[in-house]
């Protein structure tokens, strides 16, 4: 029988992706909403793939930014290298920082990202367009897992285009349709962000994903904004995590977490989730086997 905790509201980190044309604010909306949260600069890594373009926002008086952290990436823009700048990026502004990846398209239709490896891998003898999609989805959703996992706030930015929809109008004849701005990633990218907004032309924002408090919220970001998402992210009790990986310590089949850490704490004198308590286990296990192969001899 799986066990189920009783469940409460906990501290959480920002999963917040932003979306929008050119032009249209997406990385400054990303320091306002960082900024915002953390309430200081210095906690703030920018991740940038639009030849430097985030270096114009740097302390700039009319707009109120200061310095914040920054690194900018050239190609190719595989998923490792992402996931290397990301990982840094989160060591540098802690646990109660934010990083943002402005922006999250390039991995996907640029030099080096996903559609790059599934064209090369189609090339390949034995393999076509449509099995290369396993090897080369599984590497997308690492990619996605891996920056959604890290221990701060994460904010990424996407390119968007016109979507179109072939409909048949008043006089019986099909055309397409414009049915509204669609990211620049693949299609189900959106799904495994908290948050999602969608910027116009006039630096307009819409929510087309909330999980937060928001709910039909509308208008232009700003600090503020930022400010009273990481409030209400900070609200709950801090949830255990594990000494050795730093994962948030859960119930696993018939433990609950409690129990989980309970064991591990008796055992090994620190709090471990069930994957790093089975692997100091196994660990244990060679140690012992080793000892008395060599008492045997």
């Amino acid at each position: 029988m799986i066990n189920f905790d009783d469940v409460k509201r906990a501290k959480s980190k920002a999963r917040i992706a932003i979306t929008g044309p050119s032009g249209s604010g997406k990385t400054l909306s990303s320091l306002y909403l960082a900024y915002g949260i953390t309430g200081d600069w210095t906690k703030v890594a920018l991740i940038d793939t639009e030849h430097e373009r985030g270096r114009f926002y740097a302390d700039r008086t009319d707009l109120k930014t200061g310095t914040f952290k920054y690194a900018s990436m050239t190609p190719p823009y595989s998923p490792d290298k992402y996931i290397d700048y990301v990982k840094s990026a989160a060591e540098i502004v802690g646990t109660d920082g934010v990083v943002i990846v402005d922006s999250f398209s390039h991995c996907w239709d640029n030099e080096g990202g996903v559609l790059d490896i599934k064209s090369h891998i189609a090339q390949q003898r034995g393999k076509n367009d449509y099995t290369a999609w396993d090897e080369a989805g599984k590497i997308q959703n690492n990619l996605v897992n891996t920056i959604l996992s890290v221990d701060c706030h994460t904010i990424i930015t996407m390119r968007a285009k016109m979507a179109y929809a072939m409909e048949v109008n008043d006089r019986g004849k099909t055309v397409p349709v414009k049915i509204g701005l669609a990211p620049v990633q693949r299609d189900n990218t959106e799904y495994e962000f908290d948050m999602c907004f969608q910027l116009d032309r006039s630096h307009c924002a819409s929510l087309s994903k909330d999980t937060t408090f928001l709910d039909d919220w509308s208008g232009v970001v700003t600090p503020e904004l930022g400010k009273q998402l990481g409030e209400w992210l900070s609200k709950g009790a801090d949830l255990p995590r594990c000494a050795d990986c730093n994962k948030v310590i859960v119930a696993s089949g018939k433990l609950t977490a409690e129990q989980i850490i309970e064991k591990s704490t008796g055992r090994y004198g620190t709090a471990l989730c069930m994957g790093c308590t089975q692997i100091r286990y196994r660990k244990e296990q060679e140690v012992n086997a080793n000892a008395a192969s060599t008492v045997s001899e």
